[in-house]
């Protein structure tokens, strides 16, 4: 697979290749909570919102059929009004293909307990930029900005800023929204808002700079085994730096939410295969995920 590179030349080489939109995203609409004889609505929905994730073009660059992003948004629905105002959960889940090989690594997996929007059946789902439109498509739209943005960042240097900086403009659109999970003042700093603040400040500059090596100068040279060891060493240093980032702002929304995608693959890669000395990374994953701290014992003994 092509590696995202965005320089000239890497669009001169794929110039006259197929292009396609962004992203390869699966959708699913379910509803299990909801008691009605006829829950039609449901699956038009899901069939729009799937048209309105993987047929819009989200930036202006060029992707290979085989370089679209994977991704899933599952909607679980708990009340619907029988008329336009739903209200439930939004899951999404983000992978990024890892240079010649089959494996996809988790980088985005996270809940929106906070989705209500309104919706008609056979409703168009249209997006502007420049005012929120819906509240449906605004959450999509942004979660798709901060997709595109975490892939970036994980192929250079910081590259997803472009793409927080449109996740940031939907917050602002929204700033007035009755809806839930748009405002800094709701009491929550695990929202729409503080997300992409986070992903923003330079703070946590730490973290995005940890996506990158992690990924571009760990996980994609481990396809040749000649160069296995290095890849986790670098990785393992990407990690060791968390602990910087920590320090500044512990226990974090977007610390959470890393380790949240990372912690069975960290698991899995410092396990088997080439070993390094893990005891000082043993000591730093477990400061830095509380929750999985027994699970990271098992670094080291494979």
């Amino acid at each position: 697979m092509l590696l995202r590179t965005f320089t000239i030349s890497f669009f001169i080489l794929i110039g006259f290749s197929s292009v396609a939109q962004e992203l390869n995203a699966e959708v699913q609409v379910l509803s299990p909570a909801i008691q009605r004889t006829n829950k039609q609505v449901f699956n038009t929905l899901e069939t729009g919102i799937r048209q309105f994730l993987n047929t819009r073009k989200w930036t202006n660059e060029k992707y290979a059929l085989e370089e679209k992003i994977n991704c899933s948004f599952i909607i679980n629905m708990t009340n619907w009004d029988g008329n336009d105002l739903f209200e439930g959960s939004l899951q999404i889940q983000y992978s990024r293909p890892i240079y010649k090989s089959t494996y996809q690594a988790p980088l985005f997996v996270h809940m929106d307990q906070n989705f209500k929007f309104n919706y008609l059946e056979f409703d168009r789902l249209d997006f502007s930029e420049n005012t929120s439109l819906s509240n449906l498509t605004s959450v999509l739209a942004y979660y798709v900005y901060i997709i595109i943005g975490l892939d970036h960042d994980s192929y250079a240097m910081k590259g997803g800023d472009e793409f927080y900086s449109q996740a940031r403009n939907i917050v602002a659109n929204n700033a007035s929204s009755s809806y839930p999970g748009w405002s800094s003042l709701a009491g929550n700093n695990k929202n729409r808002f503080w997300l992409v603040d986070n992903l923003q400040s330079p703070l946590f500059d730490g973290i995005r700079i940890c996506y990158y090596q992690y990924h571009r100068q760990g996980l994609d040279l481990m396809f040749n085994p000649a160069q296995q060891k290095l890849a986790k060493q670098n990785i393992k240093a990407s990690l060791m730096s968390l602990k910087a980032v920590n320090k500044k702002r512990p226990n974090s929304f977007l610390m959470q939410l890393f380790f949240d995608a990372k912690s069975q693959e960290i698991i899995n890669i410092f396990s088997g295969g080439n070993t390094i000395p893990t005891a000082d990374l043993k000591e730093v994953l477990i400061d830095l995920d509380g929750n999985n701290a027994s699970r990271y014992e098992a670094i080291g003994r494979g």
